[in-house]
């Protein structure tokens, strides 16, 4: 409508509607296919923000993709920001700005990619984006991330199987995933994590310092206590040795005050990293220690493979579907401090096996761990055909 010749400005809705319009006249063939990814932002700094972050700034590349993204954790308007402060009216708050998001954003879509982890997470974050996108009859891509898989479906089955078994795709990040998928006559099928190799140092250590890396997040499933009590023995043995701790958690105090017990030298830690800090990290370092008691494909890990760090690392559930013991990693028990100092002061004591190690990680990272090994995948995955076939009837995304 014009008043006195001038146009009035759009509105958000009539632009949505106009959006809308010029999809339905674009052919099929030449219309990029809409992805929206539902997952955690960076204002929660975890592996699955990371990886998400890391994989929407990928796909924004291609250039069959339109990306967009909802947060599972919005930030409301900063007048009533304070409320997501309050515990348990931030759960509130911020499920109804979410659900709220998903009802407006997911309507426009082709395809809804959902992360997920587990537990109440599963309930609060994929279930309303994968009822929604449902809702809207679009294809669901449920990407499924969490280590404690097993005993989520086992212990939550009402609340889990039946949204699992309405997604068109189930992906996860590793083989071990898809073991466990299968118990449940669930099929997953597997798109690694990958790393950006360029932007972390990579260094071949023909001889490792007793300079050590250990950055996961204070979690007890991630069990850094056990790293520290294996660097004290290591200390005991090597007294110049180093340990560089990154992270943190709800375990923080207790594990600051075990460091002080444990008469710890030459410990630093430094709190929450951002990823883009994380690469100098690695290159400081020349031993990667690992010893969670639950985990599932730990992109750290991979990262260390990349720097050319020698990894040491318990074997944890999806563990030794990456770190193949005496191959190219070194493989404990689980909360076994003795075998973990052990496996470490053996790399300082053998460093032509250190760096066998870290040769055949490097080389199965650049072979399975990049985006030019994964980019096809996550095509696939959104109904595209692979990098330079041609489109075929019925290939693209519903």
């Amino acid at each position: 409508m014009t008043t006195g010749g001038s146009v009035a400005p759009a509105t958000p809705e009539l632009e949505s509607v106009e959006r809308a319009k010029a999809s339905e006249n674009t052919p099929a063939a030449t219309r990029r296919v809409r992805v929206c990814v539902v997952a955690p932002s960076l204002d929660i700094l975890g592996g699955q923000a990371v990886v998400a972050q890391r994989l929407m700034d990928r796909l924004k590349t291609d250039p069959s993709l339109e990306i967009s993204f909802v947060p599972h954790n919005p930030r409301l308007p900063a007048p009533l920001r304070f409320l997501q402060r309050v515990k348990y009216v931030r759960t509130i708050v911020t499920s109804i700005a979410y659900q709220s998001m998903l009802l407006r954003r997911l309507r426009d879509q082709d395809v809804v990619h959902v992360f997920s982890a587990s537990y109440w997470s599963f309930i609060l974050a994929p279930t309303p984006a994968v009822l929604v996108a449902r809702m809207y009859g679009k294809r669901v891509v449920l990407n499924y991330r969490s280590g404690e898989a097993l005993d989520h479906l086992s212990r939550w089955p009402r609340t889990s199987l039946p949204v699992l078994r309405s997604v068109d795709l189930i992906v996860v990040p590793s083989g071990y995933l898809v073991d466990v998928f299968s118990k449940f006559g669930l099929t997953a099928t597997p798109i690694f994590n990958f790393v950006e190799v360029e932007r972390i140092p990579y260094r071949r250590r023909a001889r490792p310092r007793p300079v050590f890396l250990a950055n996961r997040n204070f979690a007890p499933h991630y069990n850094v206590a056990c790293v520290l009590r294996a660097f004290a023995l290591i200390q005991s043995r090597v007294p110049e040795a180093r340990l560089i701790v990154a992270g943190d958690g709800p375990q923080r105090d207790r594990l600051h005050a075990l460091a002080k017990e444990l008469g710890l030298a030459n410990t630093t830690f430094l709190g929450q990293v951002p990823p883009q800090r994380m690469s100098a990290l690695y290159d400081e370092a020349d031993v990667y220690l690992n010893a969670p008691n639950v985990d599932n494909m730990p992109n750290s890990v991979v990262e260390a493979f990349a720097a050319g760090l020698p990894v040491v690392t318990s074997r944890a559930g999806g563990i030794p579907y990456i770190v193949r013991d005496e191959s190219n990693g070194l493989l404990t028990d689980c909360d076994d401090a003795q075998g973990l100092a052990t496996a470490a002061l053996r790399l300082l004591a053998e460093p032509e096996l250190a760096a066998r190690l870290a040769d055949r990680a490097r080389a199965d990272v650049l072979s399975n761990y990049t985006w030019a090994a994964v980019h096809d995948q996550w095509r696939s995955a959104y109904g595209l055909a692979p990098i330079g076939e041609p489109p075929s009837s019925g290939r693209r995304a519903e």
